[in-house]
């Protein structure tokens, strides 16, 4: 699912998040990645850089 924001984001959740909007949502930008969570979507956001993004999933596929 891709949901749209006021300021342009093109927000995604995985494809195996379930009904009850208990996942996490990214969207990605030019200025790097930016992660919220789903049942709290106006709570803020982490912002990540090409590198920190990298190390990130690195992390957790670990």
């Amino acid at each position: 699912m891709t949901v749209s924001d006021p300021a342009g984001a093109q927000w995604r959740k995985s494809s195996r998040s379930g009904a009850g909007n208990d996942c996490v949502e990214i969207a990605l930008a030019h200025s790097g990645t930016r992660v919220r969570d789903s049942k709290k979507p106006d709570a803020g956001m982490l912002r990540f850089g090409a590198a920190g993004w990298g190390a990130f999933i690195a992390a957790t596929k670990r």
